[in-house]
């Protein structure tokens, strides 16, 4: 049986995410929904035992409609950008699709990211996110983690970006000491 689910930092996960959590929210409260009925139909009245399961059913059907709001908001990496850097770069990098950091000032939509030794750099479609203030934040919790000599480098401009993906791609660099560290924070701190 095929996954379903498309793993964090894959191309196409905020739209996966965006249907599954819409399916699981409405599942959640049509169970809740369906216990409360049926203890009315059962007893004639909502005072039973079914209500109160049916009460602490929308606890986690709430939690899951936040987290589809949450995804709702975000968007990934455009077709026209992955077909751009899926055939040169996902080979020769470590590379992320559709990561979304949030922070309590702002949030920051990277559709694609890119590792190769103490360099970490990505790109944002999104003309509303600031470059400076992404790569500051993305800094700070690596610093806070407790990994040092990482450059972060947040574009954009897709050419430039492009460019610089071209010049990681061919260095010849050795990973960086805590790469695991860095790629387990990356999807830690992001939605």
């Amino acid at each position: 049986m095929k996954n379903i689910l498309v793993p964090k930092g894959s191309y196409g996960y905020i739209k996966n995410r965006k249907i599954y959590t819409a399916l699981r929210t409405v599942l959640f409260f049509g169970i809740s929904a369906a216990l409360y009925i049926s203890g009315i139909i059962r007893t004639g009245s909502n005072k039973n035992l079914l209500t109160i399961v049916a009460v602490l059913g929308c606890l986690p059907a709430c939690k899951s409609a936040v987290n589809f709001i949450l995804f709702l908001r975000a968007r990934g990496c455009s077709d026209a950008l992955h077909k751009k850097l899926a055939t040169d770069f996902d080979s020769a990098l470590t590379t992320f699709y559709d990561l979304y950091f949030t922070s309590y000032q702002k949030n920051y939509p990277l559709s694609h990211m890119a590792l190769k030794g103490g360099m970490l750099c990505g790109i944002t479609e999104h003309p509303a996110c600031d470059c400076r203030e992404a790569e500051k934040h993305l800094e700070q919790m690596l610093v806070q983690e407790g990994i040092q000599n990482v450059t972060v480098n947040i574009f954009s401009q897709e050419d430039k970006y492009i460019d610089r993906l071209s010049r990681l791609a061919e260095m010849q660099v050795e990973d960086h000491k805590e790469r695991e560290g860095i790629i387990s924070l990356l999807y830690s701190i992001s939605i």
